[in-house]
């Protein structure tokens, strides 16, 4: 089989270019990488610009995702050029669970530092990303991404999955220990059922993307490398 394209997709409250640490270093490897960006307006849309991303691409696929990513590439993951999947601290969900049924089992530490605007959209407080998202950055680069933080409608957190790809493509799974937007035991949780080729544990922030992108790229390489 051909080397797959990796194609990365981003969580709430970020955009494709939470990547933009590990997508050199995939690229340097001499991957073929894609970074969708979706809209966060409910779970059938995002998995829908997902396969749309996946359909322009010629041969097989690895999808990557992090955060409420996770849910859209199990569902995504369906799609027949999908060759594997890989969570990073992420939503792999199961039949009929929705981000938020998972995040009620044990609410993650940053819970109250959410807030709902009058659109309907959730957001983190501002002044509070940096302690909730990615304590493990230097300030000055967590401060550009709460001002550019992707807000999803909070709809979305109760969209549930239909069938989870993860049960017929093998998986990854990497989580963040000192996570504070999913608790460390929820991705324990997902991770441990998933029979997954390898589960890795790493002492970071909900943003392992950004603040540990040489463990998450050889991380994914690997996963890559594997077909």
């Amino acid at each position: 089989m051909k080397s797959p394209t990796i194609v990365l997709v981003h969580g709430f409250w970020g955009n494709a270019l939470h990547w933009q640490h590990v997508i050199p270093l995939l690229i340097q490897q001499n991957f073929k990488v894609k970074a969708v960006e979706i809209p966060l307006t409910s779970l059938a849309d995002d998995v829908e610009r997902t396969n749309k991303m996946i359909n322009q691409i010629d041969g097989p696929v690895l999808l990557v995702g992090h955060s409420y990513g996770g849910a859209v590439i199990t569902e995504a993951g369906n799609n027949e050029k999908v060759v594997g999947l890989v969570y990073i601290a992420a939503f792999a969900l199961d039949r009929s669970e929705s981000p938020g049924l998972i995040t009620q089992q044990h609410p993650p530490e940053a819970a109250a530092n959410l807030y709902p605007d009058s659109d309907g959209y959730l957001w983190v407080n501002a002044e509070k990303y940096h302690e909730s998202f990615c304590q493990d950055l230097d300030p000055s680069e967590s401060i550009a991404m709460a001002i550019a933080q992707k807000a999803p409608l909070a709809s979305t957190f109760g969209d549930t999955i239909v069938t989870p790809a993860w049960k017929t493509k093998p998986s990854w799974y990497q989580i963040s220990n000192q996570d504070r937007m999913i608790a460390p035991e929820n991705q324990r949780k997902m991770a441990e059922r998933l029979n997954a080729k390898e589960i890795i544990e790493l002492e970071a922030s909900h943003a392992s993307l950004a603040s540990r992108p040489n463990e998450i790229a050889d991380f994914i390489i690997k996963a890559a490398s594997s077909f």
